[in-house]
């Protein structure tokens, strides 16, 4: 049998793959879980970036895209288009749920550090300081609170 496999075109292997990740969509339909967004090398300090995320952490989304919206800080924008992003990435893999009936919760969003940009800036006497320029990557994750109800349920009756 593995030979089989081995013969057929790669083109035909792919195919086949994403038949397969077809009918899985479809079988599972309404029933994928969880969807994660993620935005790498945001220019702003990890610690900024915290504030604001743990402001919206665990909050439902409709909450948490006004508290967004009118928040003051430069940091909000950015989880603002991104919450909106992970939003987006949930209605495309459950289709057929519509998004008002779906009580979408943030589930978790964490900010990790990123690379580092160092800068020098003239200091007195001819002598120079490091400015260390921060950026992070920003994880935000959307799920179904009806839906974490249910899979609780589900592992206690087992």
């Amino acid at each position: 049998m593995e030979t089989a496999e081995k013969k057929l075109k790669k083109s035909v292997r792919i195919r086949l793959q994403k038949e397969a990740i077809k009918k899985h969509r479809e079988d599972n339909a309404g029933k994928l879980g969880a969807v994660t967004a993620s935005l790498r090398n945001v220019p702003t300090a990890p610690r900024k970036m915290r504030l604001v995320a743990d402001m919206i952490r665990g909050q439902r989304v409709n909450l948490a895209l006004n508290i967004l919206k009118f928040d003051a800080k430069h940091a909000s924008n950015t989880l603002e288009k991104l919450l909106m992003t992970a939003i987006a990435d949930w209605q495309a893999q459950n289709e057929d749920v519509n998004i008002e009936d779906a009580d979408l919760i943030v589930k978790e969003v964490f900010v990790d550090g990123g690379r580092i940009l160092k800068r020098l800036r003239p200091a007195p006497q001819g002598r120079a300081h490091r400015i260390r320029k921060r950026s992070n990557h920003v994880t935000i994750t959307v799920a179904d609170a009806n839906e974490n109800n249910v899979q609780s349920e589900e592992k206690e009756s087992k």
